[in-house]
């Protein structure tokens, strides 16, 4: 497959799966809404379904499709390592100043997942 055509594809892919990570995230937000909410809205606490499936399903769909939408990032980055690599050479021109900007957004990568 060429090279354009996958870039398309996997774009397309990401579209999709930001819609519906945000359709969903919406859905559960503001019509799925939390048992305490559901006492507050509806005077009594009420089962909420949508297409058979309540909060705790969407949130696992909700769940995969970040997982789905990381995994597209990754690869997404990756066919476009070239041109990633080339605005980082030219908005920082110094080799030495990369590298020490490089560690430093590693360091604060790993920092901030603890």
């Amino acid at each position: 497959m060429k090279r354009a055509k996958l870039n398309l594809i996997v774009d397309g892919l990401l579209l999709v799966c930001m819609a519906a990570l945000a359709g969903i995230g919406l859905l559960m937000k503001y019509v799925l809404i939390p048992g305490f909410q559901r006492w507050e809205v509806y005077g009594r606490n009420v089962e909420l379904f949508i297409w058979t499936l309540d909060r705790h399903g969407w949130g696992r769909i909700h769940y995969v499709l970040g997982l789905v939408l990381i995994v597209l990032l990754a690869l997404h980055i990756v066919l476009h390592w070239k041109m990633v690599v080339a605005i980082y050479q030219t908005i920082v021109p110094s080799r030495s100043a990369r590298i020490v900007i490089a560690v430093i957004l590693i360091v604060i990568t790993f920092l901030n997942d603890l």
